[in-house]
């Protein structure tokens, strides 16, 4: 006997991916140097920048993680890290994304960001390059394993949902389907990134962030509908669940005040944008700087629009789904949602669903193109040989991506783990490690290599050690001690060590000079 939910799930699912690997093979032939592969050659419309920098950006934790948050505890935790995220979208574009892509420019055609932070400093033993791709290698290991640990949540309650059986295929239990979810995720990602390069993975992004609105707006107003008209309402709700001054404490089973670095903690992960290398590139990639303002408005609309949207799937999840009990992991709220709204009409479901896939495959994707990178460019060209042909570190980078994966999967499989503190770990990485240096290399003058270097190491130890033993126990956002150890760091060190040389700051003058008084 046919099951309608499984086709028609499994049909949307087919033509969307292979419309994504379609993509890939579609620029495999166009992609013919390093700087194609990695950047696209700094030809990325406007539009297609911003959205491929704020779907990457986003992940799966955007339609799992911050609805889970915002249903299990109410909108403070959640309403404060959405705000954080909004201003550091807004600052990143505004300050940072036109002189990143003028400096990259001129800092010898920089394609990476270890590679522009060496370049920018005319660091020439290749301190700051090793230890800035080690640092991407670690954190974007872990950032792309959440992301196939979300396919995985996915797939898995699927199944569930739908009753689906794949025990003739060995798939017989919960685990199972996880890591059936887990591979198949993977497999995609893989396919698409291995073949296409930047090119593709921001089309993919592109396509994937018009998917992922889309569905963070129409489940939720649907659900309204539904429960509007069977005479449900908001004034049911505990009214604390809407303050971002409360916060349900499922322990007790009361509410209580937010703490003070609760705010900070949430409002600091606006600070992460500044270092995040699989954003930036983005901004080196626009092909004319002045359209940057064009960018920078489609990427807020986008991000206040699929943030608001996604804090009320987990309020509208407390009418719908009062006892949690019925929901289980509340990461999977979204799905539930979903899955209960359009449980009648398969396909449409699908490509609901296809919007979970699409905010964790265009981050995935970006994080392993990253990756790729730092192993490709910054290590083997510009450390062991500077004369490497460009087919040769194409395929570098095309290995070093199948091997990332491979330790994301195992990583992956740890179901004690959530989606969102596993992202709130790499986020506050990067943005203690690279955020602080991009952010002062792009405005201060004075700073050099030492100081570069000394941010790196500092802001990188202080997020790792942080995040392991303290921030459960402070409560405090790694992210917070982290910049300003690698701040304190940088300004210090530079201070206390001889000035930049001549030819690098008479680079930052004509660098300063191109921005001009038309600076966006």
């Amino acid at each position: 006997m046919l099951d309608w939910n499984l086709i028609g799930i499994g049909t949307a699912f087919i033509i969307y991916f292979a419309a994504m690997i379609y993509i890939g093979f579609f620029y495999f032939k166009k992609t013919k140097t390093t700087s194609d592969y990695v950047l696209g050659g700094r030809k990325l419309h406007p539009f297609v920048a911003a959205m491929s920098a704020e779907a990457s950006d986003m992940s799966g934790w955007l339609l799992l993680g911050l609805p889970g948050l915002a249903y299990a505890t109410g909108m403070s935790a959640a309403g404060w890290t959405a705000i954080g995220l909004a201003i550091g979208t807004y600052l990143n574009w505004r300050f940072i994304a036109k002189r990143l892509r003028i400096y990259t420019h001129k800092a010898k055609d920089s394609l990476t960001i270890p590679e522009f932070i060496t370049n920018r400093f005319r660091e020439k033993k290749g301190f700051i390059t090793a230890i800035a791709s080690i640092f991407i290698l670690i954190f974007f290991i872990v950032y792309t394993s959440a992301q196939f640990k979300a396919g995985g949540v996915l797939f898995s309650s699927l199944m569930t949902i739908y009753g689906v059986d794949l025990s003739s295929f060995g798939i017989a239990d919960a685990a199972s389907l996880y890591i059936a979810g887990v591979l198949i995720c993977a497999l995609i990602v893989v396919c698409y990134t291995f073949t296409g390069g930047f090119k593709a993975v921001c089309i993919t992004d592109t396509i994937q962030g018009l998917l992922m609105l889309f569905a963070l707006i129409l489940v939720p107003l649907i659900a309204c509908v539904i429960l509007f008209g069977e005479g449900a309402s908001f004034a049911s709700i505990d009214p604390q669940m809407f303050s971002l001054f409360h916060e349900y404490n499922a322990a007790s089973g009361i509410f209580e005040f937010v703490s003070v670095f609760t705010i900070v903690s949430g409002l600091a992960w606006g600070f992460g944008y500044f270092g995040q290398p699989h954003i930036l590139p983005r901004f080196m990639a626009i092909e004319d700087p002045e359209e940057v303002p064009k960018a920078r408005m489609a990427a807020m609309v986008w991000v206040i629009l699929s943030l608001s949207a996604a804090i009320f799937v987990g309020l509208v999840g407390q009418l719908l789904f009062p006892n949690p009990a019925l929901v289980g992991d509340s990461e999977q709220i979204f799905i539930q949602m979903t899955g209960s709204v359009f449980g009648a009409i398969p396909f449409i479901a699908g490509i609901i669903y296809c919007g979970i896939l699409g905010a964790v495959m265009s981050t995935a994707s970006s994080q392993l193109l990253v990756a790729s990178s730092a192993i490709s460019q910054d290590l083997y060209k510009n450390l062991i040989n500077k004369s490497a042909p460009d087919r040769r570190l194409l395929w570098i980078s095309r290995v070093t991506v199948l091997i990332v994966s491979a330790i994301a999967i195992v990583l992956s499989l740890d179901q004690a783990s959530t989606v969102f503190n596993i992202v709130s770990n790499a986020w506050a990485g990067f943005g203690c490690t690279f955020g602080t240096v991009i952010l002062l290399g792009l405005f201060w003058k004075r700073m050099n290599w030492q100081g570069a270097l000394a941010g790196i190491i500092v802001g990188g130890a202080v997020s790792l050690g942080w995040g392991t033993y303290l921030t459960a126990v402070t409560g405090l956002y790694e992210m917070v001690p982290g910049v300003i150890a690698s701040l304190l760091a940088i300004y210090l060190v530079s201070k206390f060590t001889a000035e930049p040389e001549k030819e690098v700051t008479d680079m930052y003058d004509e660098y300063v000079a191109a921005i001009g008084d038309r600076s966006t």
